[in-house]
């Protein structure tokens, strides 16, 4: 596990047999596949907009860094509070209490900077517990990307201007202190900087990132800010673009908390950084439906996608429309256990897909029930079955469901209906 490290396992470990299969696959790097040529395109554009006196790219590229981080790397450096809901175990893949599989790659950013890089992108799988339905698959694709400058070199044409408030005292604040969640964070800028650097750089953050923008959707491309809050930026801005009659969200990105630079051992700079998921951008760009269908290996799938020219993107073409089977499943909950109380869904969530694996398509929670006699409470699941590359009969789909409620038996200690 992680590149031939082995950990131990505790009472963290929820991480299963089926997710560890995913690890090592490299999607992002099989030639042709529709997540690689997204992942060029982004490096390319970088690689363009910012070059050295020599012409060389300025930015560096990680593509293979280990997925298995700490609970530091993961939160604790990005001053993501004890309390928030990310760091729970129904939303992340521990290993044990220390180690997890990482939830955005963003994780590798200390790391970086104290290596001493100031541009560099990140890009790998990311992990995370969630839903089963066309668009969430429990392993992703991000890019991430960080750009750190100085004061010469944001100020080059007014040298008179500073980074950093006069009144700022520049001590980092006790390394073990990370606030609670507060989404009233002053969204204008963090108390440390001046707001002419905060307003240069998101300048020309947000001018090079609705550059990327334009490069992947077109030049006419109708596009949004929206602010938001992120743990580890402050302010924080979502991109959005509006595309067959909805806004839909491309990337987040922000002015980097400073105490995440001094953490990294830098104290005169100032930085942006943003992130996106790759298959966001490549189930619009490519019109991909499923987002199981960047993990098939079916040459009708893998076969319509080329690298030879990387700005021409074909529009993906269904190899079959193969029929659903639904069948629902009910259990009654052990005593005194409730949906989100000592029951989450998406513990049943990944049962089923070590159980099922891909001929799963959605799964929704569509009854619950608690007995007015009795107390216990009851749940009812409805599990869409339909296999991306043949048609699937009922009877092993019987048989598969039969399973799902065995093992649900087994690892909950539930009651089928």
């Amino acid at each position: 596990m992680g590149r031939g490290s082995t950990y131990a396992t505790d009472g963290w470990t929820n991480v299963t047999p089926k997710i560890l299969s995913y690890l090592g696959a490299n999607k992002h790097l099989q030639t042709d596949h529709p997540l690689s040529i997204i992942r060029q395109r982004i490096v390319n554009y970088f690689y363009g907009a910012y070059r050295n006196q020599r012409g060389n790219p300025l930015f560096s590229v990680y593509d293979q860094m280990n997925p298995v981080v700490t609970v530091q790397q993961n939160f604790d450096n990005l001053l993501i509070p004890a309390d928030h809901v990310s760091r729970q175990k129904s939303d992340c893949y521990y290993i044990n209490q220390q180690h997890l599989l990482r939830a955005h790659t963003t994780a590798h950013q200390v790391e970086l900077i104290s290596g001493g890089l100031d541009n560099f992108l990140v890009v790998g799988e990311v992990y995370r517990r969630d839903e089963i339905d066309s668009t969430h698959y429990p392993v992703f694709h991000q890019a991430d990307a960080v750009r750190l400058v100085t004061k010469d070199k944001l100020f080059e044409r007014n040298p008179g201007l500073e980074l950093f408030e006069e009144t700022w005292s520049g001590t980092l604040p006790d390394p073990k202190l990370i606030l609670p969640s507060s989404k009233f964070m002053d969204q204008t800028k963090q108390p440390c900087h001046t707001l002419e650097a905060v307003k240069l750089m998101e300048h020309e953050m947000k001018h090079v990132l609705v550059g990327l923008t334009k490069d992947l959707f077109g030049p006419r491309i109708k596009y949004r800010w929206v602010d938001t809050y992120f743990p580890f930026t402050q302010p924080s801005w979502e991109l959005e673009i509006y595309f067959k009659d909805n806004w839909l969200e491309v990337l987040g990105c922000g002015i980097m908390r400073h105490e995440i630079l001094q953490r990294s051992g830098v104290h005169q700079s100032i930085g942006y950084a943003f992130g996106v998921g790759l298959e966001r951008l490549a189930m619009v760009l490519f019109d991909v439906p499923d987002i199981r269908l960047f993990w098939s290996n079916d040459s009708g799938f893998l076969s319509q996608f080329s690298e030879k020219d990387l700005h021409n993107l074909p529009k993906y073409k269904p190899i079959s429309h193969y029929p659903q089977c639904t069948n629902d499943l009910s259990f009654w909950l052990p005593q005194d256990i409730e949906v989100d109380a000592g029951f989450s869904p998406n513990d049943f969530y990944d049962l089923v897909r070590s159980v099922a694996g891909d001929m799963v398509e959605q799964i929704s929670l569509v009854d619950k029930f608690k007995h007015p006699k009795t107390g216990r409470s009851s749940v009812c699941f409805r599990i869409v079955y339909r296999h991306m590359e043949r048609t699937l009969t009922q009877a092993e789909v019987n048989e598969i469901h039969k399973q799902i409620a065995s093992a649900s038996v087994d690892s909950f200690n539930v009651q089928i209906r």
